[in-house]
């Protein structure tokens, strides 16, 4: 095959494999609806959409060259044809090697290089009756979002089948690159907020100017005539004649200024209607070109239940309802997983043996049913309901004794609804044995994990004998969201809106101490009450306010826990975009990510999950006042930081700062050598690639200057090959710190070493 050939072969392969998955879910559903399906007229129906399904794709994993795929294809469309032609019965034995076949055209599907095309047999096709026969070996994982790489645009909203003449592919990359852009935009509208604000306030500033000049401007004039001399015979003073001279022309000046800024602040209140309009009807299309209907997750989830049901005895059924409801894939992707993890423990642990069901005078097939539904604009509610056994809180108290999470005492005192949560802590499990399906105590862990990283909440509900519920509140979108900025110990924040309980203001009066513990009441229950500079290592919490003056209170909550973390002021609510931490910052304690601020400052977003965590440890250390230890010497040591990434360069600050160093910032290495020749620091932190003046040829510069030559040096960068380190090396460098391998208390011990 010529090298041309070669290369259209593989684009080739890469449109069947998107085509593919969409007949193979075709046949998947057909399937599953015929074992439901007792009416021969609706039978039919079924029959005939697997069928020509199965035709289309033998045909596509013809033309790809698949000819593996093409004879199991064969063998699935001469049994259809045998039941379309009523010689044989749609029966409960023929499903099961069906779903087998299509389990192994899934598996071929994703496997790369010669076996995918690999022959199936070496003499033609299998017939119906050996299709019937064969035997496989477990099913594959549920596969990855149907067409993952590519994602199909209809115009309009409506839920039906569209024409090749009016849909477009378009690689999931460049919908990404294109929202990406749009979400960039509304830095821009933030800016634009912020500029008409300034424009507003100089207004204002400008006409208390006016106001006082004009209370003024009598006196000026009395002073005049006072001062001209003439009246006296004296000489005028000439000198103060000007300045008054000036002053009075100055209302007219200032009144022309203030007209001008009036005109301005109109213009930039216009701009900012027309921007933010233009901003939000971009970002809105923007995310939308990514909002795929749940069915597009859901779809393999069905044959997902039978087949693990058939692995471990039972029959279940999975009924899902409102799977129009549209989410981002990114969220879809990331719930992939607890998805499966909540389907897999309705299965195991939820529904009961067929016979046992029967004994309980229920239908001996157990019923799973998965609801989605908007709760509101930017939320959606998602039920995963089962008619089994329930939780026996008995066996999870002994789980949770047994993982010395809780005494034996305070486990018995814990009432239905307490010790249901309990399933979510790690490593608690109620199944006997470790198993593929179960017994590790990790999959609703994971679930609440990942549900809260993404802003979301997830809660449950059992009874002995209705079975067990779980409930959880997603966001529909991701990337923007709402944040309450707060500030702490002079710095901004942002916290997720989601996550905000309550905002509160609370008067010192009102904190008890309960177990060494702060508290205070709040809808008559007792919330433990930290301080977020403390929480956070931002220095003494509460220093330098009222005492008695209120206090300002969010109380932050994922699932059943909730915390008060008191700050110093709540300033305001407003959409943020999430600008993802990278290394070496990918992964900080208690911060999720960073946002530009519409005054150009940058906030890191709180972690809340982590906060909470943070608090759990703080214990009666946080109270107000509370003395942070800081290393020895520290308060006296300023330390220089050179990083062109404002992310990088903010959060590196931020973890310096925190460990108690007076810290300066640099944008490249040239700014960062003229601040070392006109101020006094005691180590210097630099990145390696930069504009104007890399690191190595600053270390250098430091090295051959004589006041500079002893100042110690920490390189943090990329760059790990050993000719780069030795380079690091030779140029005077006293640490160098991969960023792949970066860790802050590496960075921080460093620091404490040289400095």
């Amino acid at each position: 095959m010529s090298i041309p050939d070669e290369a259209f072969l593989h684009e080739l392969r890469a449109t069947f494999r998107v085509e593919a998955a969409e007949h193979l879910q075709t046949i998947t559903t057909g399937l599953l609806a015929l074992e439901k399906t007792p009416a021969p007229a609706v039978q039919r129906d079924h029959i005939a959409t697997v069928f020509r399904a199965a035709h289309s794709l033998k045909g596509a994993a013809r033309a790809a060259d698949f000819t593996g795929i093409e004879s199991r294809c064969q063998s699935l469309e001469d049994l259809f044809a045998s039941w379309k032609r009523q010689e044989l019965v749609a029966s409960a034995a023929a499903f099961d090697p069906a779903h087998r076949a299509l389990d192994a055209i899934a598996s071929a599907l994703s496997a790369t290089g010669p076996p995918v095309g690999a022959p199936a047999a070496s003499n033609g096709s299998p017939g119906v009756h050996h299709l019937a026969a064969t035997e496989a070996g477990p099913p594959p994982p549920p596969a990855a979002l149907p067409s993952a790489d590519v994602v199909r645009l209809a115009p309009g909203a409506e839920q039906k089948p569209a024409s090749s003449e009016d849909t477009v592919r378009i690689s999931v990359t460049k919908l990404n690159a294109r929202r990406v852009a749009a979400e960039e935009m509304l830095t821009a509208k933030l800016t634009m907020d912020q500029r008409a604000g300034d424009s507003r306030e100089l207004g204002r500033l400008l006409e208390v100017w006016r106001n006082e000049w004009t209370a003024v401007e009598p006196d000026a004039r009395v002073l005049r005539l006072s001062m001209d001399g003439s009246a006296l015979g004296q000489p005028p003073n000439r000198g103060l004649a000007r300045v008054l001279g000036f002053c009075e022309r100055n209302l007219d000046h200032l009144k022309s200024l203030e007209n001008r800024v009036a005109v301005l602040t109109r213009a930039a209140d216009q701009d900012r209607l027309v921007i933010g309009k233009l901003v939000d009807d971009l970002l809105e299309d923007s995310k939308k070109l990514l909002l795929l209907p749940f069915a597009t997750l859901a779809a393999a989830f069905p044959k997902l239940v039978r087949d693990l049901g058939r692995d471990l005895g039972k029959e279940v059924q999975l009924v899902i309802h409102g799977e129009e409801i549209e989410l981002d894939k990114r969220i879809l992707e990331e719930m992939k997983d607890p998805f499966i993890h909540l389907l897999r423990n309705c299965v195991d642990h939820g529904i009961e043996a067929p016979e046992l069901r029967v004994r309980l005078g229920k239908p001996a097939c157990g019923t799973i049913t998965l609801t989605v539904s908007r709760v509101d604009g930017s939320q959606v509610e998602i039920l995963i309901s089962d008619d089994g056994a329930g939780l026996n809180t008995g066996k999870i108290k002994e789980a949770v004794v047994k993982r010395g999470l809780l005494p034996a005492d305070d486990a018995r005192k814990l009432d239905d609804a307490a010790a249901c949560a309990l399933v979510f802590q790690a490593e608690v499990s109620t199944s006997p044995m470790i198993t593929h399906v179960s017994g590790r105590g990790l999959g609703l862990a994971i679930v609440r994990e990942k549900a809260g990283k993404l802003g979301g909440t997830v809660f449950i509900g059992s009874q002995p004998g209705p079975g067990t519920c779980f409930r959880l509140l997603l966001p529909s979108l991701l990337a923007t969201f709402r944040g309450v900025l707060i500030e702490a110990a002079q710095r901004l924040f942002v916290v997720p809106t989601t996550l905000v309980d309550q905002v509160a203001r609370v008067r010192p009066g009102a904190i008890q101490t309960v177990e060494g513990r702060e508290t205070i009441a709040l809808h008559g229950r007792a919330v433990a009450l930290v301080w977020l500079a403390h929480v956070l290592a931002l220095g003494p919490a509460g220093a330098g306010g009222d005492p008695t003056a209120p206090i300002p209170v969010l109380v932050l909550g994922v699932g059943d826990q909730r915390v008060a973390f008191a700050v110093d002021a709540i300033l305001d609510e407003q959409e943020v975009l999430v600008k993802p931490l990278h290394k070496p910052l990918a992964r900080v304690r208690n911060i999720a990510g960073a946002t530009v601020l519409g005054s150009g400052r940058v906030a890191p977003i709180l972690d809340v999950a982590d906060l909470l965590k943070s608090a759990r440890t703080s214990g009666s250390r946080a109270a107000r006042g509370a003395v942070v230890v800081k290393p020895v010497g520290a308060a006296t040591k300023s330390l220089l930081v050179a990083e062109d990434s404002i992310t990088s360069r903010t959060l590196l600050k931020g973890i310096l700062e925190s460990a108690g160093y007076q810290v300066k910032t640099a944008v490249d290495g040239l700014e960062a050598f003229n601040l070392l020749r006109a101020e006094r620091f005691d180590l210097v932190v630099s990145d390696v690639e930069m504009p104007r003046l890399n690191g190595f040829d600053l270390t250098a510069r430091i090295r051959a200057d004589k006041k500079l030559s002893e100042l110690p040096v920490v390189l943090v960068t990329a760059l790990e090959s050993r000719e780069d380190r030795e380079r690091g090396i030779d140029v005077g460098a006293n640490a160098y710190l991969v960023k792949s391998r970066f860790d802050q208390s590496n960075l921080l011990d460093a620091v404490r070493r040289l400095a």
